[in-house]
């Protein structure tokens, strides 16, 4: 056969070498990369061709493994430590990549290695870091940095200048701040908002509003950012003014709507959160879930479970946090068979739930005393979706057995747990001793829980509650001493109520109302109807070892009697009251308003601060089971 190949002439086959791998077309290879394999593929090649020194080249591998969700920052940090000179855009894509995955204190330390190196940094090193100070409120080395940016003569940078501002507001350092903010040549919409979001998160909203009313020009976001300082302040009302006047001058948007139904949510505003949801209509603002599942809140825990369900059923598609809300929505209006329907539908839609649902699932069954259905759902959330209990879950399946009156049950359970109990979990157990009278192991665990909580004067309250209802007078003197000696006090009790608008608060025993008198009138009114109706007040509640007669007065002027009272004063037959306390509702209040709402003829909805109850014609929706 080679004689035969040899005769024809022909000459022998020679392979090519192949053509040399150009440095665009790697680059170009690198910038549509989508894995970690292709990378280290290319990677490959850069070091095969001499580019491994070349510090523009490899800085793209270092930036795909840094910033790329599909890189690997341990990967660019074995290729960065093989770099000979690596230059300032290197370290700043690496300080960049440390702060998206959220090693903050990694990110100062790449810049503490950068300037020891000698690599001069430029403006796109400082914002990162400056951030990573934020994020760990690590001011003294942000300050060290502020120094820096001065003498790479950033100085007037205003995108430097802004992060600075941050760090020092974040930091609580709100005079250096200021003077840094004073002292800037150019400030934008973001240095005003910088500064004078510092003063409101330190509380200093007046100084706040003063700022905010200077700036030559705001944006949705200083308007939003002023409208949440009130809230997130308690000043509800200046908040709402505000919301009006953005309305007026520049429209609202989807997250000055959600603060403004966060606020009525807080104060159970029904009407002011009723025109918030007009306005988002009216407005055409997209009602996404998350925005749609704020309304459903509002409305929820505003008392109108009825426009919650009318919301939620018109959502063109429910995502999980709409589900989880209604379902919350339900269990805490003591609705708990139509929340484990509501769960069921959720199910049939193929909607997956998480561990929200299960503790709402779990709250419902506890508020309607749903024992054998929590055992249920406790086994059937890992049986069924594998999910392990979280503490919250184990909390809900104590308050469920506890409230129900299986203390030992609930004790026993707790005992099994994989973990150690927490506050909430034992609190749980030691609310249900306090209802139920088991002062043997409320005793004990009520200390325990005020160990675990020593700051919580609710706790302390709970056990000298308990030792009152059994006149153990010195018991009682020993908790309040030891309340006074750690310097804890009891919150007041706290109701509020709304009217054409305004929200009304009313304190124990307050008479600061303008209209005090005509309260204190309607006061002595429902004191004589209902002592005419049979009703004897509840005085185990009253923690001092006093007579009867004497124990009788601060129950007649409890914040929640206060309220009912001025509901009553402007309030037609039929009418509906909505109350929110910011305390459990006492024994005796709860017994007084189921018979207000009959002598009266009103529907009465308080919200307290673990469930709704609706008092109606003599009878309350808990059925008494709270």
């Amino acid at each position: 056969m080679m004689c035969n190949a040899l005769s024809t002439g022909s000459p022998p086959t020679v392979l090519s070498p192949p053509p040399p791998i150009d440095r665009h077309q790697l680059t170009t290879t690198l910038a549509s990369c989508t894995t970690m394999d292709e990378l280290k593929q290319i990677h490959s090649q850069f070091i095969k061709v001499g580019l491994a020194d070349d510090n523009d080249a490899i800085g793209r591998v270092v930036k795909f493994c840094a910033s790329s969700d599909s890189g690997s920052l341990e990967y660019a940090l074995q290729v960065f430590d093989k770099i000979p000179r690596p230059d300032s855009f290197i370290w700043n894509t690496l300080i960049r990549g440390h702060l998206q995955s959220g090693l903050d204190d990694s990110c100062i330390n790449l810049y503490s290695k950068m300037v020891t190196r000698s690599v001069t940094p430029n403006r796109y090193t400082f914002p990162p870091v400056v951030q990573a100070c934020c994020s760990v409120h690590r001011l003294e080395e942000g300050k060290q940095v502020h120094a820096h940016v001065f003498k790479h003569g950033l100085a007037s940078d205003l995108y430097a200048q802004n992060n600075l501002v941050h760090l020092y507001t974040t930091c609580g350092e709100l005079d250096g701040a200021r003077r840094l903010f004073d002292k800037m040549d150019e400030r934008d919409v973001v240095s005003w908002t910088t500064m004078f979001s510092g003063y409101a998160k330190c509380g200093r909203v007046d100084e706040a509003r003063l700022l905010f009313d200077e700036m030559p020009v705001r944006n949705s976001v200083s308007w939003n950012a002023m409208i949440a300082a009130y809230v997130q302040n308690g000043r509800f009302q200046e908040a709402f003014a505000l919301f009006e006047r953005m309305q007026a001058e520049i429209g609202v948007d989807k997250y000055a709507a959600a603060t403004m139904l966060s606020a009525c949510t807080s104060l159970g505003a029904l009407d002011q959160g009723k025109w918030i949801h007009a306005c988002i209509e009216k407005s055409g603002i997209e009602l996404d879930m998350k925005l749609a599942t704020s309304v459903i809140d509002m409305y929820c825990k505003c008392g109108c479970l009825e426009k919650a369900f009318e919301v939620f059923r018109g959502l063109p598609k429910k995502g999980i946090s709409s589900w989880n809300c209604m379902i919350s929505g339900l269990a805490v209006h003591g609705q708990g068979r139509d929340a484990l329907d509501l769960f069921n539908e959720m199910e049939e839609e193929m909607v997956t739930p998480d561990y929200i649902t299960f503790v709402a699932v779990l709250n419902a069954c506890a508020h309607a005393g749903l024992v054998q259905e929590g055992r249920y759902y406790f086994d059937y959330m890992t049986r069924i979706y594998a999910m392990k209990p979280k503490m919250e879950h184990y909390g809900c399946m104590v308050d469920l057995l506890g409230r129900a009156g299986l203390q030992e049950e609930a004790k026993d359970f707790i005992d099994k747990m994989p973990m150690k109990p927490d506050a909430g979990v034992l609190g749980a157990l030691f609310g249900a001793c306090t209802i139920h009278g088991n002062v043997k192991l409320g005793e004990v665990i009520g200390k325990q829980v005020i160990e675990l909580e020593p700051h919580n004067s609710g706790r302390y309250i709970l056990l000298a509650n308990l030792y009152a209802s059994v006149g153990r007078w010195d018991d009682v003197a020993s908790v309040r001493k030891m309340m006074s000696d750690r310097g804890v006090s009891k919150p007041p009790g706290c109701s509020m109520i709304e009217l054409n608008g305004a929200v009304h608060e009313f304190i124990a025993g307050d008479r600061a109302h303008p209209q005090s008198r005509e309260i204190y009138s309607m006061l002595t009114e429902m004191s004589s109807r209902l002592r005419s109706a049979g009703y004897v007040p509840e005085t185990k509640v009253v923690l001092h070892d006093l007579s009867e007669d004497e124990k009788e007065s601060p129950l007649h002027y409890h914040s929640e009697k206060l309220a009912i009272a001025f509901g009553l004063l402007h309030t037609r037959s039929g009418d509906t009251i909505r109350i929110t306390k910011n305390l459990r509702v006492c024994p005796d209040c709860h017994s007084a308003t189921k018979l207000i709402s009959k002598l009266f003829d009103r529907e009465i909805i308080v919200r307290d601060r673990n469930r709704f109850h609706h008092f109606r014609e003599g009878n309350c929706s808990c059925k008494d089971y709270w």
